[in-house]
């Protein structure tokens, strides 16, 4: 069962915006991002994988609608994968967008990152 915990008021369908909502289903917080992931919105991006509170932090971020990233965003990612592994936890992505798909790959992230097709896929069975 999904429940919403907070949702940020940033507009994804303005240029260079960034929007995040963040829910919980089955102890698992996801967090959905819409709009581009780049150095003038690093510090919302980092605010909202933060998994405060949990045992074993498990994250999944849904990236079905993300424009764009840059090398912030491979940083914060790697980052936040390294704090919750750290914690016993883990982060998945769902669905990058094929833009966002390639940068990942590009770099490398998807070989210690686990990307799923969709969001189902990447939620724990």
């Amino acid at each position: 069962m999904a429940k919403e915990q907070m949702t940020d008021n940033a507009r994804p369908e303005q240029p260079g915006r960034l929007s995040t909502a963040t829910t919980v289903t089955d102890g698992v917080q996801v967090v959905t991002l819409a709009g581009e992931i780049d150095h003038n919105n690093s510090g919302q991006l980092t605010h909202a994988l933060r998994a405060d509170g949990a045992d074993q932090p498990r994250v999944v971020i849904d990236m079905s609608q993300v424009t764009f990233m840059d090398s912030s965003g491979i940083n914060i990612l790697i980052a936040a994968h390294q704090e919750l592994t750290a914690a016993g936890g883990w982060l998945r992505l769902a669905a990058p967008t094929g833009a966002v798909l390639r940068v990942l790959q590009l770099v490398g992230v998807d070989q210690f990152i686990e990307c799923h097709p969709t969001l189902a896929e990447a939620l724990p069975h």
